[in-house]
């Protein structure tokens, strides 16, 4: 199996490649989900790989964001100057990209920001001319095994590093709250934060670090061609020694160099570690604290400025020792004397956490990380024009589609509702048979990774291409937001698209102006901003540091829905959406009451002042134009 490391500077492209990788993926200065990266110029990049290429490591380069309109031709030029150079392959999100790569000869990887979860999904990708699949970290090994045997292109599965709380490619958390898009590279990390939830202070949605040392012979049997290491963010010395252990624990080398690497592993970034969902559905949230704390010692007491507590772990002169109590950190210090250990500043007689957040002997790595060569490049990226023919003016009137999960709200939305988007595959049947002449689409769970849910006998609604491709025989077929079209080169052919709720009023604009087919926008209702295989998750609410209480709920098959704090409302915007050429307003009551219901389907079809404020005081007296008014 390869080992692909995380090279997300020049100095980490060294320790990667010194630690003993097979490959490694990395980024230039746009286009890449992790933007705060250092990446690499485009001279960097064409160093870089040459270099790399010289002691036999392969070299991926993310192209992995969604892309605007405005971007498109910059991005595709950005392609063709990394087949230019000699890059072995890109990683992708953006469907739309895609289309516009089919003749340059460069292997692409579906990103695990396209959501591929299942057999399905990974078919479509080698129908789309896509050579590996980077599979979610949903996904259990009992599922991995199920589906990577019959995979008809390459795999990749993350080994190593963060583990995302939400399906990754689908998370609006930290742009709805923070205006910062995970999937345009810049994510906030919102789910390191502390939350309330029942009385209760946390983070509940901050995930320990995969740790896959365990399952590395049965993803070797199952026929996984590369183990991926998550860390772009993190220091060089973390690049060389995960490269280094996971390198070496794959050729079947053990003893005591393995054990001295994990040791230190652990020490230079720690923030606890899981196995994600390797071994099954396992919480992998680690409540207590969110950031990197090195490698946890013991539980200790301190008298006299003295621990006076044994350690099971060994520590020893100039070791970085910090000291917490709780979520506080009460300082650190360098170990100047043993038997006993003093602290070097006054803190009171207690108990505390110990962990050790320095070992002399990464002072060694790090000399042996010095010198790095300066990359450079002379190769200059050629102009791409892409002609893109605008649409006729379209100002139809839309039509309005009601999102509901239960009898009771299909039934009040029924006297407004051009169609039905049912989500409930428990009460579907009765769904269709209650709308009657009104059309009721089956909106398809966003995880599936066995492909259970194959509908060819009745109109669909897919969040992602797997989807597309099960249910490929039905006789109309929708698509969700999580499909994430960002542009007007959208390539799927479904009857009608949701855009990305990401996008801004320009945009939305922009993007009808080239697209000839039918699209819907979100115009009300309580936005998801994630979803959660977390079993820990509890129903009820998560409040933030601001006081915004974010609604929680578990469905029937255990997966977690997080919502925005208030509702999106653009019902006062529908002419405007109109005007663009949108089909269809798309309204989001899953979880409300009937009345609720009913009263949006007022507003949308006899929007009186008196039926807008009645609806406003429903939502709490507060709504929100989301991403529309604001962009990414």
């Amino acid at each position: 199996m390869e080992i692909l490391s995380p090279a997300g500077s020049p100095d980490s492209l060294i320790a990667a490649i010194k630690g003993g990788c097979d490959a490694v993926y990395l980024a230039g200065k746009s286009f890449g989900a992790r933007a705060f990266a250092g990446n690499f110029s485009d001279g960097e990049l064409e160093g870089a790989i040459a270099y790399a290429h010289d002691h036999g490591v392969k070299v991926h380069v993310t192209v992995n964001t969604l892309i605007k309109n405005s971007e498109m031709e910059e991005a595709v030029s950005f392609v063709r100057f990394l087949k230019d150079i000699d890059a072995d392959a890109i990683i992708i999100q953006d469907l739309g990209l895609l289309k516009h790569l089919t003749n340059i000869d460069i292997a692409k990887h579906a990103s695990t920001q396209m959501q591929i979860h299942s057999l399905e999904g990974i078919k479509w990708c080698s129908e789309y001319g896509l050579d590996r699949v980077v599979l979610v970290r949903e996904l259990t090994m009992e599922e991995l095994s199920q589906i990577i045997p019959e995979s008809p292109i390459e795999t990749e599965v993350f080994i190593q590093g963060a583990l995302c709380y939400c399906m990754s490619g689908g998370c609006l958390l930290s742009s709805f709250i923070g205006g910062r898009s995970g999937n345009r590279g810049s994510c906030a990390q919102p789910c390191r934060k502390r939350y309330e939830r029942n009385g209760e202070q946390g983070y509940f949605m901050s995930c320990a670090d995969i740790y896959g040392m365990d399952y590395l012979k049965g993803l070797s049997d199952i026929g996984v061609t590369s183990l991926k290491i998550e860390g772009r963010m993190r220091s060089p010395p973390y690049t060389y020694l995960a490269s280094k252990a996971y390198s070496m624990a794959v050729k079947g080398e053990k003893g005591e160099e393995l054990d001295e690497t994990l040791e230190l592993l652990r020490t230079v970034f720690n923030r606890g570690t899981c196995s994600g969902y390797l071994g099954g559905v396992i919480s992998p949230v680690q409540s207590l604290y969110p950031d990197n704390r090195g490698f946890y010692i013991a539980d200790v007491k301190i008298r006299d400025r003295t621990i006076v507590s044994e350690f099971d772990e060994p520590v020893g002169l100039k070791d970085g020792l910090s000291i917490f109590k709780g979520d506080e950190k009460i300082g650190g210090f360098k170990v100047m004397d043993l038997d006993p250990i003093h602290i070097p500043f006054k803190i009171p007689d207690g108990k505390y956490e110990i962990y050790r957040t320095y070992d002399p002997r990464i002072d060694v790595i790090k000399n042996d990380l010095d010198n790095t060569p300066r990359f450079r490049g002379e190769t200059e990226r050629e102009p791409v024009h892409i002609k893109m023919d605008k649409q006729p003016l379209r100002n139809e009137r839309p039509e309005f589609s009601f999102y509901v999960n239960s009898l009771k709200g299909l039934e009040a939305a029924l006297p407004y509702a051009d169609r039905i988007y049912f989500d409930n595959m428990d009460k579907l049947d009765e769904a269709i048979e209650a709308a009657g002449d009104t059309e009721c689409v089956a909106l398809l769970p966003r995880f599936d990774g066995l492909d259970e849910f194959a509908f060819n006998d009745r109109p669909v609604m897919v969040n992602n291409p797997g989807q597309y491709r099960a249910c490929k025989g039905a006789p109309r077929i929708y698509g969700s937001n999580l499909l994430n079209m960002f542009n007007s080169s959208f390539p799927l052919d479904l009857y009608q698209t949701t855009l990305s709720v990401e996008l801004s009023r320009n945009e939305v604009s922009n993007l009808m102006a080239y697209y000839p087919g039918r699209t819907e926008v979100m115009a009300f209702g309580r936005t998801e901003l994630m979803y959660t295989r977390d079993p820990g998750a509890e129903t009820g609410s998560l409040t933030d540091e601001t006081g915004a209480s974010f609604p929680v709920y578990k469905d029937s098959r255990g997966f977690t829905h997080i919502l925005n704090s208030v509702d999106l409302d653009l019902l006062d915007l529908v002419p405007e959406l109109s005007r663009s050429g949108v089909s269809s307003i798309g309204l989001d009551l899953r979880k409300r009451p009937a009345t609720v219901v009913k009263t949006v389907g007022e507003v949308c079809r006899n929007p009186t002042d008196k039926m807008k404020a009645r609806l406003k005081e429903m939502c709490g007296g507060m709504t929100t134009r989301g991403l529309y008014a604001r962009k990414v």
